[in-house]
């Protein structure tokens, strides 16, 4: 099985030995992102509302520049520092994955990279 590994200048750039994305056997894996602004490799002002819609942002360049669409993914994986949130994130999840929405898994972890209150991992399949 061959890999291709996906990298885009217009999501935030890998801030580990990780790729963006890689793409095998005809699925799409994204590495979990955090809410940095891909413009100024910053976390986003603002709460959970706001650093969940940055994330779907940024994932959502991420499938573009594999060339996939929203449509065409198939499982998050969301990781947040305070369950407490979990309705707020479900509301800007929701409004981003308007119809057919993938499987998903929500787990409250101890602590996020750089501080994040949120990260979700992404797998797309095309369709």
């Amino acid at each position: 099985m061959r890999k291709k590994i996906i990298k885009t200048r217009k999501a935030p750039q890998a801030i580990g030995p990780y790729s963006q994305a890689v793409e095998a056997g005809g699925a799409l894996f994204i590495s979990g992102q955090i809410p940095l602004d891909p413009d100024t490799g910053k976390m986003v002002d603002g709460g959970i509302r706001e650093q969940t819609d940055r994330v779907l942002k940024n994932i959502e360049l991420i499938l573009s520049a594999a060339g996939y669409r929203k449509r065409d993914v198939v499982k998050s994986t969301c990781l947040l520092t305070n369950m407490d949130d979990f309705q707020e994130m479900n509301e800007v999840y929701g409004a981003f994955y308007k119809e057919d929405p993938p499987a998903r898994a929500a787990y409250e972890v101890s602590a996020l990279p750089a501080g994040a209150k949120i990260e979700i991992e992404t797998i797309a399949v095309k369709g």
